[in-house]
Formats: C-alpha cells, sequence, structure tokens
C-alpha cells in the first residue's frame, strides 16, 4: 500500500508543477487545471529519453526531480488563483483516490491490477523488467511505446518501489489526473455539480472499465485526448492573446506519441484539422511555434513509430478479439450501463436487459442535446473533439476489429460525457475577445464561429461573469443532469469495484521456465493465499502458456504427484515437495523438481494454448 500511494504521489506531485510551469513559460498567470496532462506528457517522455542511460532508470528518476523542484520554485509568486484551485481540487483528487482505490479495498490486497480479466500486465512487467536491467525486450525492439513503462522504472530506482506498485501507482495517478483536467471545463458550476461533474467526464463508466483491466495507457490516452480539446478551447479565450497559446496543445500531442505512438495521433491530428475548419482562421505565427515543439518532441521516437506500424494489433485481418467476446455496444461509452463487465450483453449479468437500453436512450437524448448546444454555443473544440472521436470509431468498427473498436470506445468516452453534461448547463466559459469574435479576428477573414453568449472569464476573480457579460443559464433540464450525475457514476463505480487484483508482486522467472517446462506436464503447487485470494491460478497459467500445467494449492497435495507428471513447480524455500524428486533448476523465488521414472502416456494436466491474435495494449 505504501509503495503504491507513494507512487501516485510522485507522479501527481511532479505532473502538477511540471505542468503549471510549461503553462506559466507560455505567458499565463492564473492557474489552469490542464497542467495535469501537460505536465505527464514531459514526464513520460524525459523518462524515456533517459531512462537507458547509465544507471537503469536512476537518473530518470533525479531529472524528473530536478525537473519538479526548478518548476515550484519558478512557480512561487506567478501563479495567482492558488486558492481557488485547491478548494475546486482537493474534493476531486480525494474521491478520484477513493474511487480508483475500490478494486484493491474489494480485494483485500494491492496487486496487479486485472489479472483474471486480462493478461497484458504480464507481458508490461516483463518488458520493464528489462528496460530496468538495460535489456531489450520484445516489445521494445517492435517500437512499443514505452514512455509510461519508463516512469515506473523511474520509480523503482529513485523511491524503492516494486514494479507492480509502481504500474498500480501510475493507472491510480491516470485515474487522479484525468478528472482534475475536466475541472478546466466547469468553473462555472458550484462546487457539489463541479466536483460530481469532473469525475464523471474523468472516469466515465469504460474508462472505469479499462482500469479495472490494469490498462494504463488507454487510459492516459483518453486523458491526453480530453486534455487536447480543452486546450484548443482555452487557446481562443483566456490565452487568445499569447503568441505560445498553442503549446500546451504541442505538450500534449508529444505526450501522446510516447505513451500511444502514431496511433495517438489518430485522434489529435483530425481534432486539430476539423477545429482550424470550423473557426476558418489561421494564425500562423503560433501554429508554426507550436508545430515546432512538437515536432522537437517527438522527433526522437520517429523511428520507432515507422517500426511500431508492424505491430500485430493493427493486422486487421486476425481475429482480434483480445479478452473480449465479441463486439462491445458503442452505448457503454454513453457512461450508464450498469455491470461491472463491459464486455457482457445486455441482461447478462445482474440488471435486466431493459434497464441498459432505458440507460442508454436517456443518455444519447441528452448527448444530442449536448451536440445541438455546442453548435449553438459555437464551441469548436468540443464539436471537433466529437467529430473525431466518433470517426476513429466508425473507422475501427468497419475496418479493424473487435479490439481496437473498443479502445476507439474507451478514449471517446469522456468527451461523450463531457457534451452530456454541456446539454444540461454551459461549460468552460471564458470572456470574448476584443471585437467580439472567439479567439480574436483575422484581417480579411471571417470566423464562422461567433458565440451567442458572453461567459464567464476565467481570469476574473472567482471564476465570475465579468462586467456586461450575461450570467451562466440556469435553465434547461437541471433534473435530467441530476439523474445522469448518479446513474453514470453508480456505473462507474461498479466497475471499479468489479476490477479483479492479482498477485503483490511479480518475478520474470516465472516465464522464464517455459522452454524447460515444454517437454514434459508439469504439476505447479502454488500457496494456498495467492489461488485463493489472489487470482493466482490465471495468471500462473498464462505465465506458462503453451504448455500442459496442472495447478494445486499446497495444502491439497497428495503423498506423490499425479502419473505422468514430470516436472513439479514450486515457490518458497528449495524443500522436495515428493519424494524421488531430483531439482533440475532454481530460478528467483521458483524451484523446479523433475521426475525420472515418469512414464508416457496421454498428459495429465491440460495444454494452455499460447494466445496468437492477443497483443498487449
Amino acid at each position: 500500500m505504501i509503495g503504491t500511494y507513494a507512487a501516485v504521489l510522485a507522479v501527481c506531485g511532479a505532473s502538477l508543477a511540471i505542468g503549471q510551469a510549461a503553462i506559466a513559460l507560455c505567458g499565463v498567470r492564473r492557474w489552469s487545471w490542464l497542467a495535469p496532462a501537460i505536465g505527464l506528457s514531459p514526464v513520460c517522455a524525459v523518462c524515456w529519453a533517459t531512462v537507458r542511460l547509465p544507471g537503469d532508470g536512476a537518473v530518470s528518476a533525479l531529472v524528473v526531480l530536478v525537473l519538479a523542484a526548478v518548476a515550484a520554485i519558478y512557480l512561487r509568486n506567478r501563479v495567482e488563483g492558488g486558492g481557488e484551485a485547491l478548494r475546486a481540487g482537493v474534493p476531486v483528487a480525494i474521491a478520484a483516490l477513493l474511487a480508483a482505490s475500490l478494486p484493491f479495498v474489494a480485494a483485500g490486497h494491492f496487486g496487479i491490477l486485472g489479472t483474471g480479466f486480462n493478461p497484458d500486465m504480464s507481458q508490461h512487467l516483463l518488458a520493464t523488467d528489462r528496460l530496468a536491467e538495460g535489456s531489450a525486450s520484445q516489445l521494445a525492439n517492435q517500437g512499443y511505446p514505452l514512455g509510461p513503462h519508463a516512469v515506473v522504472v523511474a520509480l523503482s530506482k529513485g523511491l524503492g518501489i516494486g514494479l507492480v506498485q509502481g504500474f498500480s501507482g501510475l493507472t491510480i495517478a491516470a485515474a487522479i489526473l484525468a478528472p482534475l483536467t475536466a475541472l478546466a471545463a466547469f468553473a462555472d458550476l458550484p462546487p457539489a455539480r463541479r466536483t460530481a461533474a469532473a469525475l464523471l467526464v474523468g472516469l466515465p463508466f469504460l474508462v472505469a472499465s479499462y482500469f479495472a483491466q490494469g490498462a494504463f495507457k488507454e487510459t492516459i490516452q483518453a486523458l491526453l485526448v480530453l486534455a487536447f480539446v480543452l486546450a484548443l478551447r482555452e487557446s481562443t479565450r483566456s490565452w487568445r492573446d499569447l503568441p505560445l497559446r498553442f503549446v500546451p496543445a504541442a505538450l500534449i500531442a508529444v505526450g501522446s506519441v510516447y505513451v500511444y505512438s502514431f496511433p495517438g495521433l489518430i485522434w489529435l491530428g483530425p481534432i486539430a484539422v476539423i477545429w482550424l475548419a470550423l473557426r476558418r482562421e489561421l494564425p500562423l505565427r503560433p501554429l508554426l511555434l507550436a508545430l515546432t515543439v512538437f515536432a522537437v518532441g517527438a522527433l526522437p521516437e520517429l523511428g520507432r513509430m515507422i517500426d511500431f506500424q508492424q505491430f500485430e494489433t493493427f493486422d486487421p485481418s486476425g481475429p482480434g478479439l483480445g479478452n473480449l467476446f465479441g463486439q462491445v455496444s458503442p452505448f457503454t461509452a454513453l457512461g450508464i450501463w450498469p455491470s461491472g463487465d463491459f464486455r457482457l450483453a445486455p441482461g447478462n449479468g445482474a440488471a435486466p436487459a431493459f434497464a441498459f437500453y432505458i440507460g442508454a436512450a436517456f443518455a444519447a437524448v441528452l448527448l444530442a442535446l449536448g451536440v445541438r448546444r455546442a453548435w449553438r454555443g459555437r464551441d469548436a473544440a468540443i464539436l471537433a473533439g466529437l467529430a473525431s472521436v466518433v470517426a476513429v470509431y466508425a473507422a475501427a468498427r468497419i475496418g479493424g476489429t473487435p479490439y481496437t473498436a473498443a479502445k476507439a470506445l474507451e478514449i471517446a468516452a469522456p468527451l461523450l460525457s463531457l457534451s452530456i453534461l454541456a446539454s444540461q448547463r454551459r461549460v468552460g466559459a471564458s470572456a470574448p475577445s476584443a471585437g467580439g469574435v472567439e479567439g480574436g479576428s483575422v484581417p480579411g477573414r471571417r470566423p464562422v464561429f461567433r458565440p451567442t453568449h458572453s461567459p464567464s472569464d476565467s481570469s476574473s476573480p472567482g471564476g465570475k461573469p465579468s462586467p456586461g457579460t450575461d450570467p451562466p443559464s440556469t435553465t434547461g433540464p437541471a433534473v435530467g443532469s441530476l439523474i445522469y450525475l448518479l446513474a453514470a457514476g453508480l456505473c462507474s463505480l461498479l466497475a471499479f469495484a468489479n476490477a479483479p487484483v492479482g498477485p503483490t508482486s511479480y518475478s520474470p522467472d516465472l516465464t522464464g521456465l517455459r522452454p524447460l517446462l515444454s517437454v514434459g506436464p508439469t504439476l505447479v503447487l502454488a500457496p494456498d493465499s495467492l489461488l485463493e485470494e489472489e487470482e493466482g491460478e490465471r495468471y500462473i497459467a498464462w505465465e506458462l502458456r503453451g504448455n500442459h500445467v496442472c495447478i494445486e494449492a499446497e495444502s491439497a497435495a497428495g503423498p506423490r504427484p499425479p502419473a505422468g507428471i514430470r516436472f513439479v513447480l514450486t515457490s518458497g524455500p528449495p524443500v522436495a515437495p515428493f519424494d524421488g524428486l531430483t531439482l533440475r533448476r532454481r530460478a528467483g523465488p521458483y524451484a523446479v523438481w523433475e521426475r525420472r521414472d515418469v512414464r508416457g502416456g496421454p498428459s495429465p494436466c491440460p495444454l494452455i494454448a499460447e494466445r496468437q491474435a492477443r497483443a498487449p495494449r
């Protein structure tokens, strides 16, 4: 627990400090809740750039620590609105932390998230272990984006945190930073409504479901897509007169490259293009400055992005189901889906089928109202974000696999929730620019979007409307908003509570024994607590996949191994569990015992087949 929460604190603290310093360097003097995402991006990039230097990650930890310290010193007396930000952010951070801790509370221990639900974390742990040792891995050689893995290595080397606790801490940190980032859209709401809305936009049902799988990369990418949209909105509002107003969005795009490689730009690129098209203006100098920042930040990863194009996940001819049962319903992205497992069809869980359809229909109506309101309010950024995530999902559904389509839904979910809540009350307001046109006017150009209201200026004290501007609208179906917040919030909590938590520690030695055990059936004697409390059976089966394996509790072992067993695998002190066994190999905490007098014949243990179609996220 201490290691996990220490990792949470380190990632959140560094991201907030570095992100706000980057915003301040762009000329912004007020606190911005875009800081969490903007800060996490360079943290991932810097860790990956330094993790392969001598020290195997210690340098990464030192560099991030220095950057965070310098950022904190630079921000002293340079940021206004810190008290307001603290009052708004603390309730959101505490609530998000409690929600993200539900899986561990329900399981009664900390460990590998998603074990028994999704085996991907095993491969990520193996790649991170190799990275921490300065060794190559299959993922690294294939150009797989390893920015988050490098962050975990830095936590391990800098704070002595185990890899399992490092990944859990990073995943929880992303679950906290996402609602904090969503606060940038809800400055004008009353405190209770603001907290609830930020939590629901940052942690909608599908994001909570992917968190339950230990899918840290998808949750981080969803955060970055949401932040990119909100950064574009802010660039035409309180940042509209700054030459570097697009640089924060560029930094987010750089982070997406190191978290998700080139597929991350499949969302961000169209968002930027559609947004510019809707506005019909080209502020060339600020755009060129932002593109330069992005090019400098992303260029070191260009070769790896090219290599990553050959990764097996992108093969549309493969089965592509992964751990899914089939195509995931697009209605799951609307937030009201009363199931602890998003993969199940309506009615296959505890809730009746009609509850799914009623909830989806209700959320769909609110989404339509939200899109209408965004169009009437000329909110180019939200409209561009919606158009992009819908297009990416459609392309994945038509030309991809159920696996990639489900990812597209998860990354779309925060923007859909944001649009739904926007139908109830105008969000993220700011004052109009000089001339009355959002973002300012360009000589010879007529921007297509002209605001219908004069929103509150985010630079005015307390986020209150500026003199002469209209107050935020309080009309509209407030009851619908409350019902959605309650229903969708309960669905997210259900997904968190249903998350399986596996072993508390990880060793690559178990996977390393696979070649030896391939020549004969193997009996694994595992601690009772591992099997009963930590999803140990599925974890061991995945680690030893490709072999004939029987898994039993140590307390259930008989006086002799079953007929036909050649190897017996134990953990702990190297004491033979049966007579007539010879110690064949000792690997970390594991011992392999060989039975010399084994007879041939059918294997008494099932074959745990390789899942060739399954690729790690």
